[in-house]
């Protein structure tokens, strides 16, 4: 699991130079070896094992019911096809809120068990001390504001954040208190254009961006949504570079036309032998 040795891998130093650099981070979600591949070779920087997975992998409405043992799972699956992007791990709901403590040894379970790069906390200046203790272990910390999928019961659906001046002030102080706490980079979702501008300013870490516009150091997306292959749920603020549920259906409707017409397999798909066998 190890990517020591090769030059090539991204690591948490090199991102923090790439926003010294001025050079933006493309960041996407992966949930199991195959898109691992290939998103690695396409020269992601970034790869997240979401508890996005929750909705788009499992079929659940939201992220609350992914647990740690499914977690380490998708991580332990994306590991082995990612060899050069940044591999982070999203913790699932109730995994690092209860103590700190508790936080620590399960963040400790994504690096040992499951080859993890950094791991994601969502919350501001209530996680400081949870990251701080995680960063202080060895363990690279991102942090999440703006929409916290997480707490979505509490926020009451999937509206925009920091939407006054007292909110975005908030987010700001959090944004700064966390990277006081050693986070290396802070993923800003779904907040306005504007908000998210001056706070990557007033950052020495990256912004990474999720519906938070242009000027974040770096964009991240599930790649269901980017592929066009999560049906359920549309977000506005995500770009499709595919319609691979489409294709997919259509693939499929071939294979059964083939099998009930007799067309598949051919005699090219097909092993022979002396036929005095039997």
């Amino acid at each position: 699991m190890s990517k020591t040795g090769d030059l090539k891998s991204l690591t948490v130093p090199r991102v923090l130079e790439k926003k010294r650099n001025g050079e933006k981070i493309a960041a996407l979600t992966a949930y199991d070896y195959t898109f691992a591949c290939l998103l690695d070779q396409a020269g992601m920087d970034i790869i997240l094992v979401g508890d996005s997975g929750a909705m788009v992998f499992a079929g659940h409405d939201t992220t609350l019911p992914l647990t740690m043992s499914e977690a380490l799972y998708h991580c332990k699956a994306v590991r082995r096809g990612v060899k050069h992007a940044l591999l982070v791990a999203d913790m699932p709901f109730m995994s690092f809120q209860v103590s700190v403590e508790q936080a620590v040894k399960n963040a400790g379970r994504f690096f040992k068990q499951a080859g993890a790069d950094a791991v994601k906390i969502e919350g501001g200046d209530n996680m400081t001390s949870t990251v701080r203790k995680i960063v202080d272990a060895g363990m690279p910390v991102m942090g999440h504001l703006g929409l916290t999928p997480q707490s979505i019961r509490r926020f009451g659906g999937y509206g925009l954040q920091a939407k006054t001046k007292e909110s975005a002030e908030k987010l700001l102080n959090d944004a700064l208190k966390l990277q006081e706490a050693g986070a290396f980079s802070i993923v800003l979702e779904k907040i306005p254009v504007d908000v998210a501008r001056i706070v990557t300013e007033k950052l020495s870490i990256p912004t990474i961006g999720i519906g938070a516009g242009p000027f974040c150091d770096g964009q991240i997306l599930v790649t269901h949504d980017v592929l066009g292959l999560y049906e359920k749920f549309r977000p506005v603020f995500a770009r499709r570079y595919a319609d691979l549920a489409v294709d997919i259906k259509n693939a499929c409707q071939s294979y059964i036309r083939d099998v009930k017409s007799a067309d598949f397999p051919n005699k090219k798909e097909s092993f022979y032998s002396d036929p005095n066998l039997l």
